[in-house]
């Protein structure tokens, strides 16, 4: 069995993280069903009898405009997923790299690359990402992609790099150079599965924060941009009708509550499963 493989089972036997990948799974499930089974969630069918409580028709309610809010939840976690799967993979790859040469070298590459990554690391993420969105009227979602995950390798560089500090004299290392093998073999076939586990750990923290953040921006109007639905946007647009129609903010505030818990589950259960020190 693959390490992740092994991994996964010992997530999965842990009740919180077991409880935290059934619920990422069937916000998957329902994210990949929506189009198939729900009505469009940019769809308007009757504007006049907008934010209509949950029913047997539409088991969220409608929002003001009409639109089904079981469907725009379902749409917005295609969105929310895709983005902090793509950003996050793109974060992790290049924190991965970064760490891995910096740990690797050491010496002058070490300090120049690491004092990048402390310079970007004084800015709080958040900042930078308002100021980058900032310059843009109306941002593309791939757009969007690149910015999160462009800003989300630094932590990841460091915890690759004290992980490649700690195995760089390994025996199995030693022997590899010890036979020729270069550098690149060595990062890429050596090192890098053996820092396997903590960088799944960071994946699956990552994903909640990215939802955080896309939620976040798409509240203040930075994030995705309509018609497209996302969570953020859902409550920002409920905002007027907290009142009279309160399951339109409602609903995608508990989905965003539940997936981001669900994620910190599974990363919990997955740091205690790769934690020599835990039982």
């Amino acid at each position: 069995m693959t390490p992740i493989g092994r991994m996964a089972q010992a997530v999965w036997r842990r009740p919180p993280g077991r409880a935290g990948l059934v619920v990422l799974l069937s916000v998957v499930l329902a994210a990949a069903a929506g189009p198939l089974v729900l009505p469009s969630p940019i769809e308007q069918p009757d504007i006049e009898h907008g934010g209509q409580p949950p029913s047997l028709a539409h088991p969220f309610g409608t929002d003001q405009l009409s639109r089904d809010v079981l469907a725009r939840v379902a749409g917005g976690a295609r969105v929310s997923l895709s983005v902090a799967a793509i950003a996050v993979a793109m974060s992790i790859s290049l924190g991965a790299l970064v760490g891995l040469v910096a740990g690797y070298h050491g010496g002058p590459v070490d300090a120049l690359l690491m004092r990048i990554v402390d310079a970007a690391l004084a800015i709080p993420r958040l900042f930078l990402l308002l100021l980058l969105l900032a310059l843009w009227e109306r941002i593309p979602l791939a757009a969007f992609i690149l910015v999160v995950g462009a800003t989300g390798w630094f932590g990841t560089s460091r915890l690759v790099r004290a992980e490649v500090l700690r195995l760089r004299e390994s025996e199995y290392v030693l022997a590899a150079r010890a036979l020729g093998g270069g550098a690149r073999r060595i990062m890429f076939r050596h090192l890098l599965p053996n820092a396997i586990g903590p960088l799944l750990v960071a994946a699956t923290l990552g994903v909640g924060e990215v939802i955080l953040l896309e939620a976040g921006l798409s509240f203040l109007g930075l994030g995705i941009q309509p018609p497209t639905p996302s969570w953020g946007g859902m409550i920002f647009d409920a905002r007027e009708v907290l009142v009279s129609a309160p399951w339109a903010s409602v609903f995608p505030a508990l989905a965003i509550a539940l997936t981001v818990l669900s994620a910190n589950l599974v990363g919990d259960a997955l740091r205690d499963a790769t934690d020599p020190r835990s039982a």
